[in-house]
């Protein structure tokens, strides 16, 4: 998904001839794996850093491609949003101090970035979702303008055949119909990569959907869309379904989605895992291809199998299989797609040895993994650790754990054992899982989040709430302390001054239907105790305003218990933008003379302000 895709299926010869190179990709590699051609005599680890770019007001900030030019380092890349940016580190042997080289080179890049980001008045942020995105941001207009990913958009939205449906309930819930695939954009990741033999592939694969659950709840940091308490990880909902293609007509029928966990252990060699995913998944994006696979390993050649990793870059398992080259050797990894991005640069090389050392000292009997687990117990686990983090309780091994016990007394010292067989400094090693070990005793970076925005919640609305959390999870991040040592805000010594209207607007709305009749209306006010309520269509569109000065003064031309508030309510109302500036909506209110302004994105309401939310 790195390279500049120009074209979608829609050309059919290059869709022919695509899907033939496909074919002949995984032929070459069944022939690789039977000549024994891996590189399997070293393990390397590798990992991508996912961020977010927000500006002075700690929103999202879309100038990806002038830092990127700015930044001029080849191991900075776009992601799908103009706000988000990624970071591709080098491959490091796994032994001794390869964890402290791989923190190193992140925190280096980092800094370049931080320091290039300041001169357009920005900074740079670790978040899973950035708290401040709202529904603005995850319009089209916030794609990064690359044709791939126009390609990619059009393409889902052509196979979906309809809006794409975000349903995800929480402690709170969020409906939404969407017409791109811009949601996925808000999910950032600190995607690890870990090279495999290729003869072990398969039983390290199971392996690592065995402890896919366990791993991600104590790295949660992603319980929040849009000022809504969701999972404690809401990525894993929020992408699989913004990038769900499947159609409702068929709902009936088992369809895989494109971003999954899977639907049993594996089995063969890796080439059955690409196999399945091929079956069960159409072509998305397709490019020419000269080099012929096969012909390449007839030669002795090593192929790039550039159709196979075309495809596979539009498979979103979660943790998914990946064939790469280095040093002129074809290699194996597994990428670990699930662990969010932050809360410090410390705490996700902690999530990174740890999942690490897992896989390294994975013990023996789960070499025959549907032996020791049934595989819906392991995707139980992980949907259950997504929406509750560390409070997860767990099956495993047929006994139930507490997330803090499984990982204290099972996981800890197998992890342990795995880095230190890998010849890792214990020094590093203390340090990272020691880690790991404080937060699962302490607090994950989910947790923090949710306790101090719910104390800012008593005293801001949920707009400045959002603002105020973003610059106490970027400022905490400065510091480079783990997650466990941060101190909560501390809302007494704020005195930051609302700008925008989205800061003070009331979003927990009372609303009227154009079809309620008055006496309802009134009674609801009454019993509320408000003196405006906003009126919509049948379509959720703003139709009118009902006050309740306005409501009184019409007592005695009509019987409010004989008609409707469409035949009452006034009908020419006067709205203003989320983004508008306060001083705006206090002229327009002065002007006009009116005690309320609705607050609308196009026709949709999103909220209200009144002049006591101006003084």
């Amino acid at each position: 998904m790195g390279e500049r895709i120009k074209r979608t299926t829609a050309d059919t010869a290059e869709r022919m001839a695509f899907v033939q190179h496909l074919i002949n990709d995984v032929k070459a590699l069944e022939l690789l794996l039977k000549n024994g051609q891996f590189e399997d005599d070293i393990v390397r680890i590798g990992a991508e850093q996912e961020l977010c770019l927000i500006d002075d007001h700690n929103r999202p900030f879309g100038i990806n491609l002038k830092l990127l030019e700015a930044i001029n380092d080849p191991h900075f890349t776009t992601e799908l949003a103009n706000y988000n940016i990624e970071i591709n580190l080098d491959p490091f042997e796994l032994s001794r101090g390869c964890f402290s080289q791989v923190e190193a080179q992140l925190t280096e890049l980092l800094e370049k970035a931080e320091d290039k980001i300041k001169g357009f008045n920005g900074r740079l942020l670790l978040a899973g979702i950035l708290p401040t995105i709202s529904k603005k941001e995850v319009g089209l207009d916030h794609l990064t303008p690359i044709p791939r990913y126009f390609a990619l958009n059009d393409t889902l939205k052509a196979f979906k055949g309809d809006d794409f449906s975000l349903k995800i309930r929480g402690v709170d819930e969020l409906f939404l119909k969407h017409d791109s695939v811009m949601f996925e954009a808000c999910n950032t990741s600190f995607q690890l990569h870990l090279q495999i033999p290729s003869h072990d592939f398969v039983k390290s694969y199971n392996w690592a959907q065995a402890i896919a659950g366990p791993v991600l709840s104590v790295c949660c940091n992603s319980p929040m869309l849009m000022g809504r308490e969701l999972w404690k990880e809401t990525r894993i909902a929020l992408f699989q379904q913004s990038l769900d293609t499947r159609k409702t007509a068929f709902s009936l029928r088992n369809q895989t989605p494109r971003v999954g966990f899977g639907d049993h252990w594996e089995t063969g060699s890796v080439a059955e895992i690409f196999k399945q995913d091929i079956s069960k998944h159409r072509v998305l994006l397709t490019k020419p291809i000269t080099e012929n696979a096969l012909e390449q390993v007839g030669k002795g050649k090593i192929p790039r199998l550039l159709a196979l990793c075309l495809h596979n870059g539009t498979v979103y398992r979660w943790n998914r299989a990946c064939y790469g080259i280095g040093n002129g050797k074809p290699h194996l990894r597994i990428e670990n797609r699930y662990i969010p991005s932050g809360p410090s640069v410390i705490d996700e090389m902690a999530n990174f040895a740890f999942w690490v050392g897992l896989m390294k000292g994975r013990p023996k009997a789960f070499d025959d993994m549907p032996a020791m687990m049934d595989f819906k117990v392991a995707k139980t686990n992980f949907i259950k650790a997504a929406r509750t983090g560390k409070e997860t309780l767990f099956l495993w091994c047929g006994n139930n754990y507490s997330a803090k016990k499984l990982i204290t007394n099972k996981l800890l010292p197998i992890a342990y054992e795995g880095l230190l067989a890998s010849n890792v400094d214990k020094t590093d090693i203390d340090r990272l899982l020691g880690i790991i070990e404080q937060r699962t005793r302490g607090r994950t970076g989910d947790q923090w989040q949710v306790h101090n925005f719910r104390n800012l919640k008593k005293k801001f609305k949920t707009d400045k709430a959002l603002v105020l959390l973003t610059k106490a999870i970027e400022e905490h991040q400065s510091s480079r302390a783990p997650i466990h040592k941060w101190q909560d805000i501390d809302t007494e010594k704020i005195i930051r001054k609302p700008h925008l209207v989205k800061e003070i607007m009331t979003t927990h709305l009372l609303r009227l239907n154009n079809d309620d009749y008055v006496n309802m209306a009134e009674a609801i006010m009454q019993w509320n105790n408000i003196h405006h309520v906003p009126v919509e269509n049948d379509h959720g569109e703003i139709s009118g305003l009902l006050t309740w000065s306005y409501l009184q003064s019409k007592t005695k031309d009509f019987d409010f218990s004989k008609i409707k508030v469409s035949e009452i309510m006034i009908k020419d109302v006067i709205t203003i933008s989320p983004v508008a500036e306060i001083a705006s909506a206090k002229q327009l209110m002065e002007e006009h003379k009116i005690g309320c302004l609705p607050v609308c994105e196009g026709k949709t309401m999103v909220g209200i302000i009144s002049k006591t939310d101006l003084s």
